[in-house]
């Protein structure tokens, strides 16, 4: 249990630092196209970054019963989509900046799962 734990913790640590990466190297790529579109794409794939470090404190912060696992994984969950949503919110309604960028970081955000969970190793 311990080791699935550590583990859990490990590849969540990991999935953050290259959201991280990702967020930067997104702002930086569509920073070509502007400041306003660099900042998009930035704040897109950050909140996922975010949302994800939450989820990952949530899930993976104390050993306990089945049911308590289970409650703090859905209660992270609901965390991680109300970040998501207020993130992009944010970005879209009250900072006015373009949403192909911020769609384009946020979907770049979760492309590091996917790649995260193929590459374990």
């Amino acid at each position: 249990m311990l080791n699935s734990l550590a583990a859990g913790r490990h590849l969540a640590k990991r999935i953050v630092i290259a959201q991280l990466v990702v967020a930067v190297v997104a702002g930086l790529a569509f920073t070509l196209q502007g400041r306003s579109a660099g900042l998009a794409a930035f704040g897109g794939a950050l909140i996922v970054a975010i949302a994800t470090a939450l989820l990952a404190a949530r899930a993976f912060g104390a050993l306990g019963g089945a049911g308590a696992t289970f409650a703090r994984f859905l209660v992270g969950m609901i965390l991680r989509w109300i970040i998501l949503i207020g993130g992009l919110a944010l970005i879209l309604v009250q900072w006015n900046l373009p949403p192909l960028p911020a769609l384009a970081g946020l979907v770049a955000g979760y492309a590091v799962n996917v790649f995260a969970f193929r590459f374990k190793g």
